[in-house]
């Protein structure tokens, strides 16, 4: 473990310090640390930054309630710079936006990775602009009576392919399962990191669990 002292603060004693998502990897926002904001978010386990505009130190969430707490925090190869990887509630950017960094500035044409954020965020686009022709408009036009009919069906076709023990096929299934089932989290608000904080949850109380029954 690297010790406080071995890090590069600068002429004006400062690090950047970059936020990223725990769960999907994202950059979140990038801040600046002094040794003491860095030694209170060690201590305090949420992102203490210092405020240049301001001059002091600054809590995240202390006004808005949008804490970030800290998973770990890790230093690059010159060791003056940092990466903070956190578990948020709610959005990391003053404009109310999951990540501050949403302008872009230059595409390639290359087609991005996939990755489930990238699917929520185009449904969520879809919802917000019903694009004419498009089967995730439809769905939402239809309302969620419809998109919780469409759930049911993905999982019976799920239950059959399955059951045949054909790998290939229960894949193709769960996909469009997966898929319908982020539809209903658009149309009723919820977000992945609702879904990912609830069996973070689950997962501690089984972990407790695990330890009492060895302990018996």
């Amino acid at each position: 473990m690297l010790n406080i002292d071995e890090l590069k603060f600068d002429a004006q004693g400062l690090i950047p310090a970059i936020v990223a998502d725990a769960q999907s990897g994202r950059v979140l926002t990038l801040a600046y640390m002094n040794r003491e904001s860095l030694e209170i978010s060690m201590k305090e386990g949420r992102t203490c930054f210092w405020s240049r505009s301001r001059q002091e130190l600054w809590r995240k969430g202390e006004t808005s309630g949008n804490v970030q707490h800290i998973a770990d925090i890790t230093a690059d190869c010159d060791r003056d710079a940092l990466v903070v990887t956190v578990n948020k509630e709610g959005p990391a950017c003053h404009l109310g936006t999951d990540s501050c960094f949403n302008d872009k500035v230059f595409e390639s044409g290359q087609p991005a990775p996939f990755s489930v954020d990238g699917l929520y965020a185009l449904l969520q686009g879809r919802k917000a602009d019903m694009p004419e022709g498009s089967y995730t408009t439809y769905l939402f036009q239809k309302g969620i009576d419809k998109i919780l009919k469409k759930v049911g069906e993905e999982c019976t076709e799920v239950i059959i392919a399955g059951k045949a023990n054909d790998k290939a096929e229960t894949v193709y299934e769960i996909a469009d399962l997966m898929y319908h089932v982020m539809v209903l989290m658009v149309e009723m608000g919820i977000s992945a990191e609702d879904v990912t904080a609830e069996l973070a949850s689950r997962h501690v109380i089984d972990h407790k669990v695990k330890q009492e029954k060895m302990t018996r």
